[in-house]
C-alpha cells in the first residue's frame, strides 16, 4: 500500500506539540493543532464582553501556545510564512476533522488515563488505516491502545521526538504488540527521508533507549561528581565539545532542558526498574534533590545549577551553585591540567583517548564515568535493544554526542578497557568476553567500504542497516578511498565516477591549503571523473576565509601579497564556476563569507535544511571579494524584467551584505538570494552528500556544458550610488552605524553600482571582480579594519568601531 502524508493532526499544543506541528509545517505538510477549551474567562476576555462560546476564547489555549512557540528562540520554523500551514482548533469542536487526516499524533499530558480517554474520542472520527501515534516518553506503548479496535491497534505506535524537534535528530519508533510491520517500516523511512531524523527502532521498555541511557549517564555522573568533590564549571568544561558532546556540558544542559524534566524521568525509572542492577544510580543525588526542593529548575525558573544576575546598571554576573553550601558563588574559570595538555590534539578520537588515560583528577573522572556507562550499556542488550548500534544511534542523535558509548569504547580499545574496567569493579556483560574470546576486538569495523557492527546473536560482523543510501566520509577513509590530501583538505572517490572534496581545517576556514584542494579536485575531476562534490561532515561547512594570514600581511602593509591572495581566491571561485565538469557544493550549518561565496559559484547547491549562510565580511571591516559581491549583483541583474529598474530590490541585496545578514535556514537562504530555484535542500544531513552526488550525475547525464562568462550584468552607476548614499547617510545620522561602517558600505555601493557610471550599463564579471579586489585591498589598509580582524582572531568576538 502506497502511503502519502499530506495532513497531520497534532493533539496537544504544549511546548512539544507546538514544535512538532512546526516541524511538519517546515516540510510542507498541512497541520491541525488541537488542545482543550478554556473552562473560564480571563480578565481581559471579561472586559471585552466575551463568553466561553466566543471563537477567540475557545481556541485561546492553542493559539497562545502556538504564538509563544513561534516567538521562541531558536525558532522552531524555517520561515515565518510556513506557520500559515498550521490550523488551530480544540478538542470539543474539531475532533470530527480528524477524519480527513493521514496521521494523528498525540502529545498531551503524561497520564495514561487521560491519554486513553482521548484515544476513545479520536477513534470515533479517525479514518480506517490512518496512522496514530503517541509522543510519550515514559508510558508503555502497549497500555495506551488497550480496548481500541483492531485497526487502531495495528496502526498505532510510539513516535518519540526529542525536543526541540527541528534541531535534535532523534525519532524513536516504538511498535505496540499489534502494530503492523509495514506501519513500522513506513514510520522508520518517513522519519528519515521526510523529517530528517535518525530513526531508531526501540523496544517498549521504560524510557526506551535514548533517555534510559542518557539519563543514566547524567545521574551516574552527578553521583560521581559529588563523591569526587567537583564543581559545576569544572564539570561542564570537561563534558562539552572537548569529548564530542554538547557545548553546554552537563549542568548547563540540565538548566536549559529543565531539571524537572530530568527528575521526572529519573524518578519514574527508579520506580519501575526493579530488576535493573544499577537502579540505585537513578536515585536523585543530593544536589539534584536540593535544587528540586527549591524549585530551581534552570532557565525556566531563573535559577538552577547556574544563576545569571542582572544588575540595575545592565551588567550581568554569572554564578554557580556551591555543592558544599548550596548557595551561589561566582562562576569559576577552572584551569584543568588535562585540557591544557590536550589543546594541541585536534583529532577528537585521539583527544578522547588522551584525556581518559590522563593521570590526574580529570582523567579519573573520565574513567569512572566512561567505564560505568560502558558496563551499563553492555548489560542493556538485549533488554532495550537487540543490537548495540541502536544504542549509539539513539544517544548520539538524542543528546548530541559525537560518539556513542560503544564507539567510545572502540576508541579506547575494547580489550585494554575491559581489563581496566575489571580493576575498577565495572565488569561488563558476558557477551563482551565472548566477543573478545572469538578474536573480535572491536564493536565496529569497515568491511568492503561498508560499516559493520558486532552482531551478538551470530557472533560475527553484520552491516549496519539503513546506511545504503548514505555517503559517510569516515567510512571512505577506513576503506582507503582517499586519493589526495594536504593539511587542510582531502579528496575521496565517492563512487559512480564522482569525487568529493572535504575541508578539515579549524572551523573549516578557507586558507591556502583549501584553495589548493579546490583547484586540485577540479583538475582531477576534469581529467578523469564525471564531476565533483564539495562538502564535509564537520560541525560547519565553513566559517569563511582564514583571516590570520591576511592579518599578518595587512599588519606588515604587504599589499602586493594581499592582492595576490585575493586574485587567487577569485580565480579559484571562478574556476568552480567555469569548470568543464559539474561542481555541486553541499553546505550545512555555517556557510559564511568564503564558504557562502563558494556555494554561490557552484553549478548547483545541495543545501542542508539547517543552513546559516551569509556574506559577513563587513563584520571584519571588509567587503566580499571572492566573487560574492559580483555574484549577488549578477543575480539581481538577471532577475530584472524588461523595463524593470527596481532599484529598491538592489538596495535589499545591498543591505543584506552591508548588515551581514545570515539566514536561519536553507529556506530563508533562498529568500535572501543565496540559493536559487535550481538548488535543492536535504532535510536529512546524512543523505546530503549522496544527494549531491546524484545532482552531479544528473547534470552530467543531461549533457553538461561549461558556462561562459557573463558580460551582460546590468549596473546603474550614479543612480544607485545616490540611492545607497542617502541610506548610508541616514543610518549614520541616526547613529545606527559607525563612521567605519559607512566607509565599508560606500565601498560596497561602489562595486554594486559598477563605479561612477553616468548611466545604466552592462558590464562583465571580470569588471566587477576587479572592483571587488580594489575595494577589499583599500580596506585592508584601514586601522579600524585591522582592529576588527584582531578582535575576531584573538577575542573571538566582533568589534563595532
Amino acid at each position: 500500500m502506497k502511503r502519502t502524508i499530506e495532513k497531520v493532526a497534532v493533539l496537544g499544543s504544549g511546548i512539544m506539540g507546538s514544535r512538532i506541528a512546526c516541524h511538519f509545517a517546515n516540510i510542507g505538510v498541512k497541520v491541525l493543532l488541537l488542545d482543550i477549551r478554556p473552562k473560564e474567562l480571563s480578565e481581559a476576555e471579561k472586559k471585552k464582553g466575551l463568553t466561553l462560546e466566543s471563537p477567540s476564547v475557545k481556541n485561546r489555549i492553542v493559539d497562545k501556545a502556538l504564538a509563544d512557540t513561534l516567538s521562541s528562540k531558536p525558532s522552531p520554523i524555517y520561515e515565518k510564512d510556513f506557520a500559515g500551514r498550521i490550523t488551530t482548533g480544540n478538542f470539543d469542536d474539531d475532533l470530527h476533522r480528524l477524519s480527513d487526516y493521514d496521521w494523528i499524533i498525540e502529545v498531551i499530558v503524561e497520564n495514561l488515563e487521560i491519554k486513553q480517554g482521548l484515544f476513545e474520542k479520536v477513534e470515533k472520527y479517525r479514518k480506517a488505516g490512518s496512522l496514530i501515534s503517541s509522543n510519550t516518553s515514559g508510558i508503555p506503548i502497549h497500555l495506551m491502545a488497550d480496548n481500541r479496535s483492531e485497526d487502531f491497534q495495528k496502526c498505532f505506535a510510539g513516535t518519540h521526538f526529542f525536543n526541540p524537534p527541528r534541531y535534535l535528530r532523534l525519532l524513536e519508533i516504538i511498535p505496540g504488540p499489534q502494530t503492523k510491520p509495514e506501519i513500522v517500516d513506513f514510520l522508520m523511512d518517513y522519519g528519515d527521508r521526510f523529517l530528517g531524523k535518525e530513526t531508531v527502532l526501540c523496544k517498549d521498555t521504560p524510557a526506551f533507549i535514548a533517555n534510559r541511557i542518557g539519563v543514566y549517564a547524567i545521574m551516574s555522573a552527578i553521583h560521581t561528581i559529588e563523591d569526587m568533590g567537583m564543581g559545576v564549571s569544572e564539570v561542564d568544561k570537561l563534558t562539552g565539545t572537548v569529548i564530542g558532546r554538547a557545548k553546554s556540558g552537563t549542568f548547563r544542559t540540565l538548566d536549559v532542558v529543565g531539571l524537572d524534566t530530568t527528575v521526572h524521568v529519573a524518578n519514574n525509572l527508579h520506580k519501575v526498574l526493579e530488576h535493573d542492577e544499577s537502579r540505585q544510580r537513578f536515585e536523585l543525588p543530593k544536589s539534584v534533590s536540593v535544587l528540586k526542593e527549591n524549585e530551581w529548575y534552570g532557565d525556566k525558573s531563573g535559577k538552577g545549577f547556574y544563576h545569571m544576575i542582572r544588575h540595575d546598571d545592565g551588567s550581568k554576573e554569572l554564578k554557580e551553585i556551591d555543592f558544599s553550601t548550596y548557595t551561589y558563588k561566582p562562576a569559576e574559570k577552572p584551569k584543568i591540567k588535562a585540557l591544557d595538555a590536550a589543546k594541541g590534539i585536534e583529532n577528537l578520537r585521539k583527544r578522547i583517548k588522551f584525556l581518559v588515560n590522563f593521570e590526574d583528577k580529570s582523567g579519573e573522572f573520565y574513567r569512572k564515568t566512561f567505564f560505568d556507562l560502558f558496563r551499563y550499556c553492555s548489560n542493556r542488550i538485549p533488554e532495550i535493544a537487540d543490537d548495540l548500534y541502536r544504542i549509539d544511534q539513539a544517544v548520539c542523535a538524542g543528546f548530541g554526542w559525537e560518539y556513542g558509548p560503544f564507539e567510545n569504547w572502540d576508541i579506547l580499545g575494547v580489550s585494554d578497557t575491559v581489563k581496566k574496567m575489571e580493576e575498577s569493579g565495572d565488569k561488563p556483560a558476558e557477551w563482551v568476553y565472548e566477543m573478545l574470546d572469538a578474536g573480535i576486538g572491536s564493536f565496529y569495523q569497515v568491511i568492503d567500504g561498508k560499516r559493520n557492527y558486532y552482531h551478538i546473536g551470530s557472533k560475527s560482523y553484520q552491516e549496519v542497516p539503513g546506511l545504503e543510501d548514505f555517503i559517510l566520509l569516515d567510512t571512505l577513509k577506513s576503506a582507503n578511498k582517499k586519493i589526495w590530501s594536504n593539511e587542510g583538505a582531502s579528496i575521496y572517490d565517492l563512487g559512480e565516477e564522482v569525487i568529493g572534496l572535504e575541508f578539515h581545517t579549524k572551523m573549516n576556514s578557507l586558507g591556502q591549503e583549501v584553495v589548493e584542494g579546490i583547484n586540485k579536485a577540479i583538475g582531477l575531476a576534469e581529467q578523469s571523473y564525471k564531476g565533483l562534490v564539495i562538502g564535509n561532515e564537520g560541525p560547519n561547512f565553513s566559517a569563511g576565509a582564514n583571516l590570520a594570514m591576511l592579518y599578518m600581511y595587512a599588519g606588515d602593509q604587504d599589499f602586493d601579497e594581499i592582492d595576490l591572495m585575493i586574485a587567487q581566491f577569485q580565480q579559484t571561485m571562478m574556476r568552480a564556476r567555469f569548470s568543464s565538469v559539474p561542481v555541486v557544493v553541499a553546505p550545512h550549518n555555517m556557510a559564511l563569507g568564503g564558504g557562502c561565496e563558494l556555494s554561490l559559484h557552484a553549478d548547483l547547491v545541495q543545501a542542508h535544511a539547517e543552513l546559516y549562510m551569509g556574506l559577513v565580511e563587513v563584520g571584519v571591516g571588509l567587503i566580499p571579494a571572492g566573487g560574492g559581491t559580483k555574484e549577488m549583483t549578477l543575480r539581481f541583474s538577471q532577475s530584472l524584467t524588461s523595463g524593470d529598474v527596481a532599484l529598491n530590490r538592489l538596495q535589499e541585496t545591498f543591505m543584506n551584505i552591508a548588515t551581514a545578514k545570515v539566514s536561519t535556514s536553507a529556506a530563508e537562504a533562498a529568500g535572501l538570494g543565496y540559493l536559487e530555484q535550481k538548488d535543492s535542500i536535504s532535510i536529512n544531513r546524512k543523505r546530503q552528500l549522496a544527494e549531491a552526488r546524484q545532482k552531479v550525475l544528473m547534470l552530467h547525464d543531461a549533457g553538461y556544458t561549461q558556462p561562459l562568462e557573463r558580460k551582460d550584468i546590468r549596473v546603474f552607476g550614479k543612480s544607485s550610488l545616490a540611492l545607497f548614499e542617502a541610506g548610508i547617510t541616514g543610518m549614520r545620522y541616526g547613529s545606527y552605524i559607525s563612521e567605519h561602517d559607512a566607509k565599508i558600505a560606500r565601498k560596497l555601493a561602489w562595486v554594486m553600482s559598477g563605479g561612477d557610471l553616468s548611466e545604466a550599463t552592462e558590464v562583465s564579471e571580470k569588471y566587477l571582480l576587479e572592483l571587488e579586489r580594489e575595494a577589499f585591498l583599500s580596506l585592508t589598509g584601514e586601522k579600524k579594519t585591522l582592529e576588527r580582524i584582531h578582535s575576531i582572531l584573538f577575542k573571538g568576538k566582533p568589534l563595532r568601531n
